[in-house]
């Protein structure tokens, strides 16, 4: 994580992103060609590290290169290029050989690399670095107008970034800071929601779901893409109604619908397993509660901690702070996908369903208490509410 944020705050956002095409080809090569588990493993590591840049670096830049009325927007479309991704895998899998598949997904950083290049850097980053000119061309460039049309975001965003504070921010300012550490505590908790609502076991354990709903006479390859074009269309929703509901409606009305089919597909098993009643007559509920979590979980869990994280941090620790929340999500991955099995085999499949039922519930009332709604305001807004400054600026307004 460190090694990430320093490379970044050195090279800047879309360097890192376009030279993250190195270790991406090197992990796919070992993967699909090594014949020991040791190198299979050393190509799974490496393909960690490139996800891990991706997840750190493109919520900040996509959050850094966009106007306030398109950022929620712009910011869900990496989860639709997520699920888009595995779409893609599952689909060709089934229909071409080993050898086939891993230059077939290797070819996808190629294909990035080629679509990024003339993109430009972020003016964030530039204004950091104190390239006053840069900053408004790639300003005029993006927003499609003139140069004197974009001098005063030009000036926000050079107050915004202020004296180089890419480089002072430390570790310790995370903590130290009161805006800081509330952003940490929030992407932290969203990312950790995100993993313990169960979408990676729901997803690995569709086949059993699946069977227990009857198959419908499909194969389990159908069964996998069938799950992917559900993830995609749910998370295609997101970017059309993320600035006009808003991040915590969304991340509402997601938490809630998870829950709901979690704890369906928790009562399914129940009724299997520990009652031993006849489930015939209800073998249409899990496959439609499988489809009803996944959908709901693509509208909000699934994207929005990543658009939040993209926005809801100080330009000085941004780097920092997204790659620990990077580091928080992954951890939680393994810990969910290492435990699952232990609690499904000691306390049945429906005490796992609904502990992640359970924990959507809690992610509700964070939704509801903690997290700050970023629609529509500015990265200096946001910073501003997270210290308290816009409760005190308003409680003045009220006052003159």
């Amino acid at each position: 994580m460190t090694n990430i944020e320093t490379v970044d705050c050195r090279w800047g956002r879309r360097t890192t992103l376009l030279a993250s095409i190195v270790p991406s080809i090197l992990s796919w090569t070992l993967t699909g060609t090594g014949k020991s588990i040791g190198v299979l493993c050393a190509g799974r590591f490496i393909s960690g590290l490139v996800i891990a840049i991706a997840f750190n670096i493109t919520p900040m830049y996509c959050g850094e290169i966009a106007e306030t009325s398109i950022r929620g927007i712009l910011g869900a479309f990496f989860q639709v290029s997520i699920t888009l991704g595995q779409l893609f895998a599952f689909i060709i899998g089934p229909c071409v050989s080993y050898t086939h598949y891993w230059i077939a997904c290797a070819a996808l950083p190629i294909t990035f690399f080629v679509l990024f290049l003339p993109m430009p850097e972020s003016p964030h980053y530039l204004a950091a670095k104190g390239r006053t000119e840069d900053v408004i061309k790639v300003l005029a460039r993006l927003r499609g107008k003139s140069a004197d049309a974009v001098q005063n975001e030009a000036q926000e965003i050079k107050a915004y970034v202020q004296k180089s504070y890419y480089e002072k921010g430390t570790i310790m300012d995370l903590f130290k800071v009161k805006a800081n550490l509330k952003a940490l505590i929030i992407t932290c908790a969203l990312v950790t929601f995100q993993e313990i609502s169960g979408i990676g076991v729901v997803i690995s354990y569709s086949g059993l779901i699946f069977a227990s709903a009857g198959n419908f006479g499909i194969s389990s390859s159908l069964e996998t893409i069938i799950i992917g074009v559900v993830q995609l269309i749910g998370s295609c929703v997101n970017p059309l109604i993320v600035d006009r509901l808003g991040r915590k409606i969304l991340l509402i009305i997601s938490g809630t619908g998870s829950a709901l089919s979690l704890g369906a597909l928790g009562l399914f098993f129940y009724l299997k397993d520990a009652a031993k009643s006849d489930v015939s007559g209800i073998g249409w509920l899990p496959l439609t509660a499988l489809i009803m979590y996944i959908a709901t979980y693509s509208v909000g869990l699934g994207p929005l901690p990543w658009t939040i994280t993209g926005e809801i941090f100080s330009p000085e620790i941004k780097s920092k702070a997204s790659g620990i929340t990077v580091l928080t999500c992954c951890f939680m991955a393994v810990v969910v996908s290492k435990y699952f099995i232990n609690i499904a085999t000691a306390f049945g499949h429906y005490t796992a369903f609904w502990i992640f039922s359970c924990f959507c519930i809690i992610s509700i009332f964070f939704t509801i208490f903690v997290v700050p709604e970023t629609k529509g305001k500015s990265l200096q807004e946001i910073q501003n509410e997270l210290s308290g400054k816009a409760d005190f600026n308003e409680k003045t307004k009220k006052k003159l």
